[in-house]
Formats: structure tokens, C-alpha cells, sequence
């Protein structure tokens, strides 16, 4: 049984907060571990490992004296560390000054500047591995798509005369040559010469023999994922729904649904869906969404939040782990970029403010992920792993990247910064992280 179906498509707010405490536990986990494992090796003694804040639910002291704790409110995490004052690792100087100076190496002020920096940087880099590895096992797990184009599993579409059938090798549709994926240009030809039919011409191999058979549109009007929190996911569009028309006209592709949506300008849009074997009517509007464009910059259309597919499943074939391994690094490293793009748009006025949430809008994305399945909840985390890793990297006080930066101001210096200025710095920098948490909840609440 898949745990995850359990949760309905429009999730409750316990199921929604559910999926939230789950993917920020795994990853606040990894995070704190990559302190503690790290600081460990370097010869810094912890003190304590809290999974959460609050009150203490659970703990017990390993045979280092390092106390694992799980506590009541599960919305972050620390490790802190012999010679700390708190979580976020400032000097308790009374404790420093009655430590045995054969102990002091031992604590996180003590421990040579080189032990430090790892220590701090581990959080997140364990981060991005964390990214790497769910990326890669799901690509491991997935595989790649054949090449030449394999029909696997036939989806659910409305039509009549299929003949079409798992295991056929796909050579032309329509009369037109079925390109091979790696070239964009040449496969953008061929879904734009494909005729607006519901059943169409295939040309296939079937058991060494080439036959013409009849089959589906290759890429209907067919919703394979729901953003959270859009227009589509709000009025009821479900993964699995077809599309057949838009305000009365009637569509066949995806390429048509998506031409309409673009040219409506915000306008209200009557959908005609086909959910199994029955017809419905919903209303939705479209909403101005900013992506990211292949060169870093963004383009602001109208968009409803589904992806289309291919009308069956595409045969895959296994994929190396240096293929996967290689796939899952360009994936972490596409989503940090579009993070820091995404920010750099947004500070300069490009794209609006609120394509940055807070805590209720990943706590809903997190549900409606869930909801579609633990791939896709699993493939989320890493997303959001990614994203917690990059912003503890900001070179704001408090953060990891803080702590960077005051460890490379001692390094050039000869000498860490004064206790005065880092506790001015640090109050600065608690300010800021709650200014932006601040700004991101309102964002959560106002936003459209």
C-alpha cells in the first residue's frame, strides 16, 4: 500500500502538516548530522543532538556523552557542540575559561580554525549530497527512455480504433519520422507538424514486423503532475484528468491547451474534462507565473500548473550509475542556480516578490506532493534539501554562511572578531532572518 495515496488530493491540514514535519525532519536531520559527524572527525566533542526545539520528548547519552534528543516541536534542529553558550553555537566564556586546557581543543571556540570551517560547512554540503542521492537512486530507479521511442503501458484516453500496443517500437506517426530526444530542435519540428487528431497513424515494429496501426495522440491534453497551490490543483484538476476542451472548442494536444492558456491574458477559462470514462466542466483562471529560462533569466506567462506527457508510459532502459550520479549533480546544481536567479529577479524587481514562500506555502507544497505519490514527495524533498543547503550558505550572521565569513575575517585577521561585534552581528543577523521570515509568511497569506 502506498502510505502516500492515503492522503487525499486536497489533503487536510494534519496530512498537510504531516508531509511538512517529515521532509523537514529528514532534512534538518542530514543537515545537523553533517555538523556532528564532521566536527567528530575533527576532534570537537557534542554535547547535544536535537532533532526539533522545546521541550524534550525523548533522549538518551551515547557512550561519547553526545545527548541525541528528539524534542516537542519538530520544525528545526541543532547541534550543540563543548564550550557553546546555545544552538547557534556562540561562546559560553564562563564554561570556556573552566575547561582544562587539555580539554580545550575539544570545544568548537578551542579547535583549530581548519576543524572549525569544516564543522560549519558540513551542514550544508551534507545538504547537497543528500540532493545528489535521491536524484541519482530515483534516475537509477526510473531508468531512461529507449531510444528508439518503446511503447510501455497504454494511459486511460478517450477514443475509439486503438490498436496500438505495449512493446511496439514507435518508427513514424502521422507520416512523420519520430526524432530522437537529444535534439530539441528536430523534436519540437515534429510535435508541431503532428495534426490536431484524437487517433492517429503509427508506424511500429512489432515482433521484428513493421506494421501501421492506429493510436492516440502522442502528447494529448493529458494532466502527469499538478503544481501545488495553483490554479488547477485549487479547482479540482487531477493527475490522470484529460482535457478536452476549452470553452466549448474542443482540444487534442497538449501544445493546443497550452497556446490557449498563454493567449487568455487572466481571463476565466471553461475546461471540459474526461476523468474516468465520465465528463465534467470546471472554471479556472489562469495566473502570471515567472519561470526560469534556460540562460538564468525569466519569462512571465499565464499558466494553470499541469505538465503534460506522453499518452502511454515510454520504455526505459537501465541507466549506469555514472549516468545517474551524473544526471542527479546537473539536477542539484540546476535547482541552486534557479534558486540564486530566482532571488537575484526578485531583489531587482524583475519578477514579483511572491514567488518566494514561507512556512504555510511549503508546508502546502509539501502536502500536495505528497498527495501525488512518494516519488514525486520524495523527488520534493531533495528540491527542498537543496534549498535549505543553499540558503544556510548566505553570508548572514547566525547562518552557517555567517560563521564562514567570521572564520575568513579571523584567517586574513590573524584573530576572530571581538566578542562586542559578534553579538551586534549576530542580533543583526537574527533580525534579518526574521524580517524574511516575516516577509515570506506574508507572502504565504496575501499573495495570490
Amino acid at each position: 500500500m502506498d502510505i502516500f495515496g492515503l492522503l487525499p488530493q486536497f489533503g487536510s491540514a494534519l496530512g498537510m502538516l504531516a508531509a511538512f514535519v517529515v521532509a523537514l525532519s529528514v532534512i534538518v536531520a542530514v543537515h545537523e548530522y553533517g555538523h556532528y559527524i564532521v566536527a567528530r572527525w575533527s576532534g570537537i566533542k557534542a554535547d547535544v543532538f536535537s532533532l526539533g526545539f522545546g521541550p524534550v520528548l525523548f533522549s538518551r547519552v551515547d557512550r561519547r556523552g553526545t545527548r541525541w534528543q528528539v524534542a516537542a516541536l519538530p520544525f528545526g534542529g541543532y547541534v550543540k557542540f563543548m564550550g557553546d553558550a546555545d544552538a547557534a553555537s556562540g561562546k559560553d566564556s564562563a564554561a570556556i575559561a573552566a575547561t582544562a586546557p587539555d580539554k580545550l581543543r575539544e570545544t568548537m571556540h578551542g579547535a583549530p580554525l581548519w576543524a572549525r570551517t569544516a564543522t560549519v560547512a558540513a551542514g550544508p554540503v551534507f545538504n547537497f549530497i543528500l540532493s545528489i542521492v535521491i536524484f541519482t537512486a530515483v534516475i537509477l530507479a526510473q531508468g531512461k527512455l529507449a531510444e528508439p521511442l518503446q511503447v510501455g503501458a497504454l494511459k486511460p484516453l478517450p477514443g475509439q480504433g486503438i490498436t496500438l500496443q505495449p512493446g511496439d517500437t514507435v518508427l513514424d506517426i502521422a507520416g512523420t519520422h519520430m526524432p530522437g530526444y537529444e535534439d530539441g530542435a528536430a523534436f519540437d519540428a515534429f510535435t508541431a507538424a503532428l495534426p490536431d487528431r484524437q487517433v492517429m497513424e503509427y508506424s511500429v515494429l512489432r515482433d521484428g514486423e513493421r506494421l501501421t496501426v492506429m493510436g492516440p495522440h502522442p502528447l494529448p491534453p493529458i494532466v502527469t503532475s499538478l503544481v501545488p497551490q495553483s490554479a488547477a490543483y485549487r479547482a479540482g484538476i487531477k493527475v490522470g484528468d484529460v482535457i478536452l476542451g476549452v470553452n466549448g472548442a474542443a482540444i487534442t494536444s497538449f501544445s493546443q491547451l497550452k497556446d490557449i492558456v498563454e493567449s487568455s491574458n487572466g481571463a476565466t477559462l471553461k475546461l471540459d474534462v474526461w476523468r474516468d470514462g465520465a465528463e465534467r466542466s470546471l472554471n479556472l483562471t489562469p495566473r502570471r507565473v515567472d519561470e526560469p529560462q534556460q540562460d538564468g533569466g525569466f519569462s512571465t506567462d499565464w499558466r494553470i500548473g499541469i505538465a503534460g506527457g506522453w499518452a502511454f508510459e515510454p520504455g526505459t532502459v537501465h541507466a549506469s550509475p555514472v549516468e545517474a550520479l551524473e544526471a542527479g549533480v546537473k539536477q542539484t546544481y540546476a535547482v541552486a542556480a534557479g534558486s540564486v536567479s530566482g532571488l537575484y529577479y526578485m531583489i531587482t524587481g524583475a519578477i514579483s516578490s511572491c514567488n518566494m514562500s514561507g512556512p504555510i506555502g511549503i508546508a502546502q507544497a509539501s502536502g500536495a506532493m505528497a498527495s501525488q505519490g512518494a516519488e514525486n514527495f520524495i523527488w520534493f524533498i531533495a528540491v527542498l534539501s537543496t534549498a535549505v543547503g543553499l540558503l544556510n550558505l548566505f553570508p548572514i550572521p547566525v547562518l552557517d554562511g555567517g560563521h564562514l565569513v567570521f572564520f575568513a575575517y579571523e584567517a586574513l585577521f590573524r584573530k576572530p572578531p571581538s566578542e562586542g561585534a559578534l553579538r551586534v552581528m549576530m542580533s543583526f543577523g537574527l533580525a534579518v532572518i526574521l524580517s524574511l521570515m516575516l516577509f515570506a509568511l506574508f507572502n504565504d497569506i496575501w499573495c495570490p
